[in-house]
């Protein structure tokens, strides 16, 4: 089993959400276990997560994703707050703080604030504290969105130097024309793009098309990719001990 100093692991609206379209308690306290078991196995686990938009609008009553920017970012002030707090609690559970962090596609074009991002979190995992990174969904418009936290996951990944992602859906992976798991991926050709499709999420902005682009800025890193079903048992632990799980990209 190739070693993973440190890893990042994106969570999906659709995987942490519930039927009822509110945040899955379940789910999110599976999460901060499983990641506070890797964390402590000595492995430096940063996890960009979705979730803030659906969860403001659970709070809000909204039953359908808003188009107007200004109820989606009002959505995504209210919902970050109620995931972060969810997440804290989780994660203090198992002994350990988190990190927030808010991006746009400035930070990462600005020599300075993407030298800060990376000291950030080093010397988050340094101190044994989580880094959670989600999109900066209040402020970002169109000119400076990173554009879903597919890719955001991809540019953290290769910002910090990790040695996978585990990109975590409500999907079992990627599949074929016929509708089987595509287990190992040697690389992204015109067929495999043409498998992603579109999205069908009324609470993200994400699809498989936006996972395999991300995966392509990290493959190009040496970043090894898999994509699973989140709500599989143990799933990050399976993933990391090369469990035949998912689809992986090497």
């Amino acid at each position: 089993m190739q070693k993973n100093k440190r890893i990042v692991v994106k969570v999906g609206t659709k995987t942490i959400m519930s039927a009822d379209r509110a945040p899955d308690h379940k789910m999110l306290k599976s999460l901060a276990r499983q990641i506070s078991s890797v964390s402590d196995g000595g492995t430096e686990v940063i996890l960009v997560t979705s979730g803030a938009i659906g969860s403001g609008m659970s709070l809000l009553g909204i039953k359908k994703r808003p188009k107007d920017l200004a109820y989606l970012q009002a959505a995504a002030a209210i919902g970050q707050c109620h995931l972060m707090h969810l997440y804290s609690e989780y994660f203090h559970g198992h002994g350990y703080v988190i990190g927030q962090i808010l991006l746009t596609q400035d930070d990462f074009n600005d020599k300075a604030r993407f030298s800060n991002i990376k000291h950030t979190i080093n010397t988050l995992l340094k101190h044994k504290a989580v880094p959670v990174i989600n999109e900066n969904d209040t402020v970002a418009t169109e000119e400076i969105k990173c554009g879903d936290n597919d890719r955001l996951s991809s540019l953290v990944a290769v910002l910090c130097g990790a040695d996978m992602l585990i990109i975590l859906s409500d999907v079992d992976g990627l599949l074929d024309e016929s509708g089987s798991l595509i287990s190992i991926v040697r690389g992204i050709d015109k067929r495999i793009s043409r498998l992603g499709g579109k999205s069908n999420c009324d609470l993200g902005s994400g699809g498989m098309a936006t996972k395999l682009a991300a995966i392509s800025t990290a493959r190009k890193a040496g970043i090894r990719c898999v994509i699973a079903n989140g709500r599989e048992r143990d799933v990050i632990r399976r993933v990391i001990a090369q469990e035949a799980l998912g689809t992986r990209f090497d």
